[in-house]
């Protein structure tokens, strides 16, 4: 997937039009990410040994990952991804500056 758990992204499509946030968690068998702080829904909660009050919670949805775009470390905007071959590694490329953009995790 070209985009990744600590990544800063903006969305373009959807409720959350233009905000943007950091990517928390990735899920690539369907193509969805969690995004920190956007996308919340409501989540009814029926009592049990973990939540003995039960009740009503918040919590991030995940969307699709056609609805964001990474945003270009240098310049703060949105940019497609490319791939490039440097030595035996293939890494992001930001089609907006041509330069490669790194891994907040490696």
């Amino acid at each position: 997937m070209s985009i990744r758990k600590g990544d800063k992204v903006i969305i373009i499509a959807g409720k959350e039009l233009h905000k943007t946030g950091i990517v928390e968690k990735v899920f690539p068998k369907d193509n969805r990410i969690v995004i920190a702080g956007l996308n919340m829904v409501k989540r009814h909660l029926k009592r049990s040994a973990k939540q003995p009050q039960g009740g009503i919670i918040e919590k991030e949805a995940p969307l699709h990952i056609s609805n964001v775009m990474l945003l270009d470390p240098t310049r703060d905007k949105p940019t497609r991804i490319g791939w490039k071959i440097e030595g035996k590694k293939k890494v992001r490329v930001s089609r907006l500056t041509k330069q490669v953009i790194e891994d907040k995790k490696r």
